[in-house]
This record gives structure tokens, C-alpha cells and sequence, in this order.
């Protein structure tokens, strides 16, 4: 007789607040969103609005289906095996949240590597670099490490390689395979390496950080080609605001003035006419997303005006 095979349905909830990308979790920032679905449940994406809403007292805007788990190692405390359906929501961040142990956290909190908004940062150089050096060193065979090496230099950008911010899972699960996150300690079949520190990063229980990996990655991509990102920002804002927002998702520094060029040549924003306050008390354009782009019309071209990444000395 076959095992039993149990969903679970995972959200992982977006927003952009004050220039960081954000996302609601659950049991104290361990988890997000999930529950079980039921036989009440009309469909996969109505038990989801039901356990999200149940747990964090937030409904649900935009929806998406994301990427279904379904790990042979995965299962409930009854035995059943569980698959995990995640799905992708973006949103904007209430002031409170209203429950206990419910919260909005920064991504980079999970995956600090992330973030090279500034650089690649010290944690690449220091920490992440020769622990991979080391895993390919360990390879059996010139064949092998060959492999692991090109692997590393793809998901890494290493050795003067591109950093592709889109590549999120694969840089976890590289981490993962190699021992570097607590989640992956005690799990058999892993390569054995010297005991080493986990690299810093709040794990998260079951495969919750690898689903987060996953939405985060889809929404990076999204960006390039959809106009989403309206969905995280508030009715007006500045051009400036708009800019720190998609840095913040892409976890890239952008050309200021390329990125206006951008908008202008989409024509996605419109002046509202009124003014904000700027940096120094200078006043600045509030601008909004015009009605019809909100029709999810494809944005053509699809490369971020990037700046270039700022080394550390």
C-alpha cells in the first residue's frame, strides 16, 4: 500500500517598505504562511486566502502560483508525505500585523549573499569563497572538480564571472548541498566537509527558506517584464522611491539616470502635479503608475539599467 500524500499550501507574501524588500512570516520568523489543504478548500488558491488570513489577519491581493515541493523526504508527523504548492503574492506592508509571533521581515535576513546593492560585500570574499574552494578541492576526480568549480563560478559570478541576481534557488541549493546552512546539517547523502560555522542567514523550518528562494528569484525575473512592481508601491511616489524600490528587489545599485530614461521611454509613470519633499528639503516630482499599464501589459526589453558593482577595497 502506498503512503498518503498531504498539501501543504505555502505563501510567500511580498511587499517593498521604505526602500527594503519585505515578507510576512509566521512562528517568530522561522516560517511563512502555510497550512494543510482541506476537503472544505474549493481550490488550492481559496485554502491559501483561508490559512494566510486565518494566520496573519492579512488578505490576499494579487495572487500566483509558484513552484510545487515535492521532496521524498518530506513528511508529516503521521508519515504522510507532504508536497508543498507555494504561490506568490505581492502586497503592501500594514503598520502592524495584529498577531503574535506573525511579522514582516527583510529578505536579506534569510539571504544576506543576496543584497549587493553596496557590493558583493565582505561575507563573498571572507566566508562564502573559500568554503566553496574548499568543496571543490574535496572532489574525487579533475573531472568532478571541474564541475563543482564551473558550478560554483556560474551561481557566484566568481572568477570575473556575471552575478545574475535571478539565480536565487541555485545559489541556495548550492549552499545547501555544501553544508553551509543550518538546514542542511544531519541530512544523509550530503559530502562530508571540516566542520565550519553556518554562514549567516536566519534559517527557516521544513524547505521554507528554499520556497522563499524560489519567489524571490520569480519576482527578480518578473521585474524585467512585467510592470509588478506597481503592485508594491503606494497611489504617488517619487522617481527616486520607484528606483529604491526595484533596487531592493533586484538586490542591485541601477543607473540614475538610465532607470529615468527607462520609465520615460515606457511611459509608465505620469506627474500627478503635486510635490514631496526631496533629500535636503528639495522639493521632488510625486508621479503614479498610469491606469492603463495596469493592465499587465509586457514592458519591452528586458535588461535593468545595472550600475556597476562596487568592489570591496
Amino acid at each position: 500500500m502506498e503512503n498518503p500524500v498531504a498539501a501543504e499550501l505555502v505563501a510567500v507574501l511580498a511587499a517593498v517598505t521604505d526602500g527594503q524588500p519585505r515578507v510576512l512570516t509566521t512562528d517568530d520568523a522561522r516560517a511563512l504562511p502555510a497550512g494543510p489543504f482541506e476537503s472544505n478548500h474549493r481550490s488550492l488558491q481559496a485554502g491559501l486566502r483561508a490559512w494566510v488570513e486565518t494566520q496573519t489577519h492579512h488578505p490576499l491581493g494579487y495572487v500566483e502560483q509558484l513552484y510545487t515541493f515535492a521532496d521524498r523526504d518530506r513528511s508529516d508527523q503521521d508519515g504522510a508525505q507532504v508536497i508543498s504548492v507555494s504561490y506568490l503574492g505581492l502586497t503592501r506592508e500594514p503598520a502592524e500585523t495584529g498577531v503574535a509571533s506573525v511579522g514582516w521581515q527583510s529578505w536579506y535576513r534569510y539571504f544576506p549573499w543576496e543584497d549587493r546593492r553596496q557590493g558583493p560585500g565582505a561575507l563573498m570574499a571572507e566566508a562564502i569563497e573559500p568554503r566553496l574552494a574548499a568543496w571543490v578541492d574535496l572532489a574525487d576526480d579533475a573531472a568532478m572538480r571541474q564541475r563543482r568549480a564551473d558550478r560554483a563560478a556560474i551561481s557566484f559570478g566568481l572568477h570575473g564571472g556575471a552575478w545574475n541576481e535571478d539565480m536565487v534557488l541555485q545559489r541556495y541549493e548550492l549552499l545547501y548541498e555544501v553544508g553551509l546552512v543550518p538546514e542542511a546539517h544531519g541530512v544523509a547523502g550530503l559530502p562530508p566537509l571540516p566542520p565550519v560555522a553556518p554562514l549567516p542567514g536566519t534559517p527557516m523550518r521544513h524547505d521554507h527558506r528554499r520556497i522563499l528562494a524560489t519567489g524571490i528569484a520569480r519576482l527578480r525575473a518578473k521585474i524585467k517584464y512585467r510592470p509588478v512592481v506597481f503592485e508594491l508601491m503606494p497611489a504617488e511616489f517619487t522617481l527616486l522611491q520607484l528606483q529604491q524600490a526595484v533596487e531592493a528587489l533586484a538586490g542591485r545599485g541601477l543607473h540614475k539616470q538610465n532607470f529615468r530614461r527607462l520609465i520615460e521611454q515606457q511611459a509608465l509613470v505620469e506627474e500627478t502635479g503635486a510635490m514631496a519633499s526631496g533629500a535636503a528639503g528639495r522639493p521632488a516630482k510625486l508621479f503614479r503608475f498610469r491606469r492603463d499599464v495596469l493592465l499587465e501589459r509586457a514592458i519591452s526589453g528586458s535588461k535593468l539599467p545595472l550600475a556597476r558593482e562596487l568592489h570591496p577595497v
